[in-house]
C-alpha cells in the first residue's frame, strides 16, 4: 500500500526526551503501512544513536539515517525529504510529540480540502503556541483571511509534490530561522492551506532543562541576518502594500517589540539587551515603512517608534512600567443549566495590583509622532484603550493540565466603563458569561479555566480566581455525557478548576443525609447532591459481609431542589445482614468506579432500615482514639514492670 505520510525527525543528542516522541509515533491511529518514520541521526554524541538502531531493528516503520553534524536542523529535514516516500511529509521534532490521531486527521483533511501545507493544532507545554489560529477549522485559509502569519515553525504536513514543483527546501548550515523562511514561502505558494483546530495535534514542549535549541541566547547580528531572509521571501512574493504590511507586522510585533516588552526585557543583562536593541532597531529603520508599526496595537506602537528613534533608556523605562500591568478575572454565578456549566467572570486590567484607571472622555488618535518621553506614551497608551474599549473581548478557555491542550468555550460578554471619583477616570470591565459543555472536552482529568483579556495594547491571560472562600460560589458536581465533572476551587490559590472522570469522595456524595434516602416495598429512591441533564443510567453495588450484588439505576434531575433523584429496583435476594450501598455514575465508561454513599440498608425480619455509616473522617478519630487509649494502656503497664509491680 502507498506511504500516505513520511514523518521526518531531526535528530541531535535528545537524550530521555526522545521516548514521548517515539511513543506518540508508535501509537498513531493511522494503520502501520500507511506511514514511515525518518530519524535522521545529526551526529549525536549521547546514546540516541544506538537507541534509533534498536528501535527500526524491531519497528518497520522506523528508519535511521545518520550523518554528520550539520549545526541546525535544516539539512537533517532535507535529507529526511529526500529519502521519503511519503504523500505529504510531517515534521517533528525530537523533544515534541503527537496526539495520537495527528497523522490520520491531518491526512485525512489535508486530503478532502486539497491542501498543499496542513496546519495541525497546537499545545504548549511551558511554552507559548498560536491561539487566534486555532479559534476555529479553516479549510481554506491563506495569509490575508487566518493568522497563518502566527504560525512559523516548522512543524506541519506538507505535500510532498509540492515540495518538489516548486522546489522549496530548508536553509542549511549553523543558522536561525530556516523554518520562517520555509514555512512562509510554503504559505505564499500554496494553492491551498488547511488549519485543523478540533483536534491537538502537535504537543510542543519545553525540556525540563530548557535546552530546547529554541531556547539558547542567540548572537542578535546573526539572528537579525537570518531575519531578513524571511522579509526576502516575503517581498518576493507579495506586493507593497496592506497585505506585505500585515506580513511583515508579525516579525516587528514578535521578533523585535515582543523582545523589548516588560519583563522579558528587564530580564536580560544590560549589556545583551543594549546589543538586542541596536540590531532592532537597524531592522526597523531599514526594512520597515509606516504602514507596518501603524497596525500594532498602543503599546506596541509605542515601542516600535521608540525603537525607530534609537531611545534605548526610554524603551527600558517603557518596560519597567509595563511590566506592572496584567489582567484579573473574577468568578461570578457559576451553576449547571441543562447539562452545560455557565461560569460568570468580571474581568480588567492591574497596573502594580490596583485597577488601572483611563480617561473618561477619550478619544482616537493616532500615534503621528514619537512620545516625548514615558509619561506621555503612558498617558497616549491609556487614552487609546479607552477609546478603543469597543473593540475589546474576553474569551474563556480551558487548558488540560497535563498536555497544555486549550479550547476556547462559548462566551458572551459586556463592556462596562465605571466611573472614578469625580468621574474623570474610569475602569474599564468585561462582564462575561461562558457556557461550558464538558460532553464535548476530549479526554478525562483536571482542566484549569482561564481568562484571556483583550484591551488596548495587551493580549494576555490569567487564571479564573482567586474566589475568596467565604461567598465562592459551591456549584454540584454533574454528570453530564456519560463522564462526571466536578467544579472545584484549588487550593491555596482558589482558581475555578473542572475535574473530568471525578470519583469517589471528590463527588461530594458524603453529604447525603438518611432522610435523603426511601425505601418502599421493593423500590430505592435517594436525593444525591449531583446534577444531571435528564435521565441518566447509573449502576447501584449492595456490599454485605457475605455477598455483592448489582441492579441498574436511574439518575433523573430534581424538581425540589439542586441536584437529582437516583432510583432503583432494589435487588429481590438481600438477605438478613447490613448492606453497604455504592453508585457507579458512568457505568459504560473504561474508568467506571463505585462511590460509596454513606448510609447503609439494615436488613431483617422483612423489612430495611436506613443506618447512618460513619464517614472516613470519624473512623479515622475512632482509630486514633484506639491508638491513644491503647497507648495509655502500654505505659501503664510499662511503667508497674520497671517499678516492680508496684
Amino acid at each position: 500500500m502507498p506511504v500516505k505520510v513520511s514523518v521526518i525527525v531531526p535528530v541531535y543528542n535528545p537524550g530521555i526526551y526522545i521516548e514521548d516522541c517515539i511513543s506518540s509515533l508508535q501509537r498513531q491511529s493511522l494503520p502501520p503501512d500507511e506511514f514511515e518514520v525518518i530519524f535522521v541521526d545529526d551526529g549525536s554524541t549521547d546514546e540516541t544513536p544506538a537507541r534509533l538502531d534498536a528501535l527500526a531493528a524491531e519497528d518497520p516503520r522506523m528508519k535511521v539515517i545518520h550523518q554528520e553534524n550539520s549545526g541546525w536542523s535544516g539539512k537533517p529535514r532535507n535529507v529526511g525529504v529526500e529519502a521519503s516516500r511519503g504523500e505529504f511529509v510531517m515534521f517533528v521534532d525530537n523533544d515534541d510529540y503527537l496526539g495520537d490521531e495527528a497523522l490520520e486527521r491531518m491526512y485525512d483533511y489535508g486530503t478532502a480540502n486539497g491542501a498543499d501545507v496542513v496546519v495541525g493544532k497546537m499545545a504548549g507545554k511551558n511554552r507559548g503556541v498560536p491561539v487566534e489560529l486555532f479559534r476555529r477549522n479553516h479549510p481554506r485559509a491563506t495569509v490575508e483571511n487566518a493568522p497563518l502569519i502566527d504560525s512559523l515553525t516548522p512543524h506541519k504536513m506538507v505535500r510532498r509534490a509540492f515540495l518538489d514543483r516548486i522546489g522549496l527546501r530548508f536553509p542549511e548550515g549553523r543558522r536561525r530561522l530556516e523554518d520562517h523562511v520555509f514555512i512562509a514561502e510554503a504559505y505564499l505558494r500554496a494553492e491551498n492551506v488547511s488549519v485543523l483546530s478540533d483536534y491537538v495535534c502537535y504537543y510542543h514542549i519545553r525540556r525540563d532543562d530548557s535546552s530546547n535549541a529554541g531556547f539558547e541566547r542567540f548572537d542578535p547580528v546573526g539572528y537579525f541576518k537570518n531575519l531578513r531572509e524571511a522579509l526576502d521571501v516575503v517581498e518576493q512574493y507579495t506586493e507593497p502594500g496592506p497585505v506585505r504590511d500585515r506580513l511583515f507586522r508579525r516579525w516587528l510585533r514578535v521578533e523585535m517589540v515582543e523582545r523589548l516588552r516588560a519583563k522579558r526585557l528587564l530580564s536580560l543583562p544590560d549589556d545583551y539587551r543594549r546589543e538586542l536593541f541596536g540590531e532592532i532597531h537597524e531592522v526597523v529603520v531599514e526594512r520597515f515603512g509606516p504602514g507596518v508599526a501603524a497596525g500594532l496595537q498602543p503599546t506596541q506602537q509605542v515601542i516600535a517608534a521608540l525603537t525607530a528613534a534609537d531611545r534605548y533608556d526610554d524603551v527600558v523605562a517603557f518596560a519597567e512600567w509595563e511590566a506592572g500591568v496584567g489582567p484579573t478575572a473574577a468568578p461570578g454565578d457559576i451553576e449547571w443549566r441543562d447539562g452545560s456549566l455557565r461560569i460568570g467572570f468580571t474581568a480588567e486590567y492591574l497596573s502594580d495590583g490596583e485597577p488601572m484607571l483611563f480617561p473618561a472622555d477619550a478619544e482616537v488618535a493616532p500615534l503621528t509622532d514619537v512620545p516625548k518621553d514615558v509619561t506621555e506614551a503612558v498617558r497616549w497608551v491609556a487614552s487609546e484603550t479607552a477609546a478603543r474599549f469597543g473593540q475589546a473581548t474576553a474569551d474563556l478557555l480551558l487548558r488540560e493540565r497535563t498536555s497544555a491542550a486549550q479550547y476556547f468555550q462559548p462566551v458572551e460578554f459586556t463592556r462596562e466603563t465605571v466611573p472614578v471619583g469625580d468621574g474623570e477616570e474610569v475602569r474599564l470591565l468585561l462582564r462575561g458569561t461562558a457556557t461550558v459543555d464538558p460532553g464535548v472536552l476530549p479526554r478525562d482529568g483536571a482542566w484549569d479555566a482561564l481568562v484571556r483579556v483583550k484591551s488596548g495594547g495587551w493580549t494576555k491571560e490569567c487564571r479564573l480566581g482567586p474566589a475568596p472562600r467565604e461567598d465562592r460560589p459551591t456549584p454540584l458536581a454533574g454528570v453530564v455525557g456519560g463522564r462526571p465533572v466536578l467544579p472545584y476551587w484549588t487550593a491555596p490559590h482558589g482558581n475555578l478548576s473542572l475535574e473530568l472522570g471525578a470519583r469517589g469522595k471528590r463527588l461530594g456524595l458524603g453529604r447525603v443525609e438518611p432522610g435523603d434516602v426511601t425505601v418502599s416495598d421493593d423500590r430505592f429512591r435517594v436525593l444525591l447532591p449531583v446534577h444531571v441533564p435528564g435521565d441518566t443510567e447509573v449502576r447501584l453495588r449492595f456490599v454485605s459481609s457475605r455477598r455483592i450484588l448489582e441492579t441498574p439505576g436511574t439518575l433523573s434531575p430534581g424538581a425540589d431542589r439542586p441536584g437529582s433523584v437516583l432510583k432503583a429496583v432494589l435487588p429481590e435476594d438481600l438477605s438478613d445482614d447490613v448492606w453497604r450501598v455504592a453508585v457507579c455514575p458512568n457505568p459504560g465508561s473504561a474508568r467506571a468506579r463505585f462511590a460509596g454513599l454513606p448510609f447503609a440498608l439494615r436488613a431483617g425480619g422483612g423489612s430495611l432500615l436506613v443506618t447512618p455509616v460513619p464517614g472516613p473522617g470519624v473512623a479515622l478519630r475512632l482509630a486514633r482514639r484506639a491508638r491513644r487509649v491503647l497507648g495509655t494502656a502500654r505505659r501503664k503497664v510499662n511503667s508497674r514492670i520497671r517499678n516492680g509491680g508496684r
